[in-house]
């Protein structure tokens, strides 16, 4: 029997560590459903938040995905035919990526309704709960990552 996320733990960082994974397994088989990856998912979602085009340097720098797997994801999203890579205006080196029809096609069936999904998600809670439950996630892990630092001297910072 898989255990709830609230399930006697009280208020304890192991409660929000499960609260956190269990959203990101919600996710991660919404993710499977479409076809994709996590990360591909994620970038189709960032493509269609940006209007269908985004510089490839932003799906690293918005998610905690290495260079390497963001790479992969794109060539996977490029050789289903969803996204198309193309050098920015005016550049030889930097690239954008931007959806294709099928791109656009299936983020009107997929990645636009988790999107909505996630707004009436957000919307049972009231303002002050939305804007509270924000600034303490952000706190938090302004003070995790400064916690975190502390125990591993030689991690890099992001």
């Amino acid at each position: 029997m898989e255990r709830d996320a609230t399930d006697g733990l009280g208020s304890s960082p192991i409660e929000l560590d499960l609260l956190y994974n269990e959203i990101d397994k919600l996710y991660h088989a919404y993710a499977r459903g479409c076809g994709l990856s996590d990360c591909a998912y994620w970038m189709l979602y960032d493509l269609v938040l940006a209007g269908g085009e985004l510089p490839l340097v932003r799906f690293t720098t918005s998610w905690s995905y290495s260079k390497q797997t963001v790479n992969s994801a794109l060539k996977s999203l490029q050789a289903n035919g969803l996204v198309e890579l193309a050098f920015m205006e005016g550049s030889r080196k930097s690239k954008l990526a931007r959806l294709t029809d099928a791109g656009r096609a299936l983020s009107q069936e997929r990645i636009e309704p988790a999107i909505e999904a996630e707004r009436r998600a957000f919307e049972t809670l009231d303002e002050e709960e939305r804007r509270t439950l924000i600034h303490l996630v952000k706190r938090y892990a302004v003070a995790l990552e400064e916690q975190i630092s502390t125990c591993t001297p030689n991690a890099p910072n992001t």
